[in-house]
């Protein structure tokens, strides 16, 4: 068995373990077409897909193994970020938000060290950079290792954040007759609007698809992932702190409970979630009701309807 210490968002080991005494620092990403190609993903070690409107969108990625030079187009918070990141403790880059939500996140300040793009550029520093010739709200990329430096409170590595098995071999997937070569997760009316996801068996991995095609970045690379957790919730347009301001996209994580879906090597496994306080992180169980296990690795967290007839093949 391998004895070294594992790293705490990813489950992988790793060689160094003074390489992890930082903080995570998440990262807000526009996810309409108009916003890509963007930057950075495949260095996150966790990719959050938020519903965003009906039909729309917004990844929150988050870095704590590595951190790529660039992060973008960096894009404004949403409700959900709050239970989301909360358990842990991350360095959180955006482009603020309505006032209700920016007073909701500040709510839980002992959690998430908000460091939007404003207020950390009040500071002189380079951890924002706007991009010239893109669009102006596609403009503004982070760089994250620069934001981590500019905390004050959140400096520590995070909890583990997933429960990963030790090895591929032992995830709740390496038994499981269920077959998942390709993914589809609806996010608009009539499962006409998915993200998808194609397993590559040379690799192990599994390619992410937009709507409108295959997820390229700016160097030109393939989104590529490990592990896929289609995790559905309760969402509606709301607003649900004081302050000014357009209703957001709320999910019902907080005390809730729903269903899921765990992809890795081409198979996959079904069960429930559940989920307490906002800094308290999922619990998963299969149908089988024994505890979810994941393959060491990066994954993708896709956050569709309570309903959405998500479809493996």
């Amino acid at each position: 068995m391998d004895e070294r210490v594992r790293a705490p968002l990813t489950g992988m080991p790793v060689d160094d373990p003074n390489s992890l005494n930082h903080a995570a620092v998440a990262v807000k990403v526009s996810d309409v077409r108009s916003a890509h190609p963007q930057a950075g993903l495949n260095s996150a070690d966790i990719v959050f897909a938020e519903p965003n409107g009906v039909s729309y969108i917004r990844l929150c990625a988050v870095f704590h193994t590595s951190f790529p030079e660039l992060v973008g187009p960096v894009r404004s918070i949403r409700p959900v970020d709050v239970p989301l990141l909360s358990p842990m403790k991350p360095v959180f880059g955006n482009t603020a938000a309505a006032l209700w939500v920016m007073n909701y996140v500040a709510s839980f300040s002992r959690y998430i060290e908000n460091l939007y793009s404003f207020k950390a550029g009040v500071h002189g520093t380079s951890a924002y950079y706007t991009m010239p010739h893109r669009f102006r709200v596609h403009s503004v990329f982070c760089r994250p290792d620069e934001l981590r430096k500019l905390a004050v409170r959140n400096t520590v590595a995070p909890v583990p954040y997933l429960p990963f098995a030790a090895s591929a071999d032992q995830a709740s997937t390496a038994t499981s007759s269920l077959v998942a070569k390709t993914i589809a997760v609806p996010w608009g009316p009539g499962d006409t609007w998915n993200t998808g996801y194609h397993y590559d068996a040379k690799t192990g991995r599994y390619l992410r698809d937009e709507p409108w095609g295959p997820h390229i970045l700016t160097d030109g690379q393939r989104v590529v992932t490990d592990n896929v957790l289609v995790v559905r919730a309760s969402w509606k347009m709301d607003k649900i702190y004081p302050g000014g301001g357009d209703p957001d996209p709320v999910v019902n994580i907080i005390n809730a409970t729903g269903t899921f879906y765990y992809a890795h090597g081409g198979s996959y496994v079904k069960g429930t979630w559940s989920k307490g306080a906002v800094n308290e992180v999922f619990q998963f169980t299969c149908e089988d009701g024994s505890p979810l296990q994941l393959a060491p690795g990066r994954t993708f967290i896709e956050l569709p309807q309570v309903n959405a007839k998500v479809k493996l093949t």
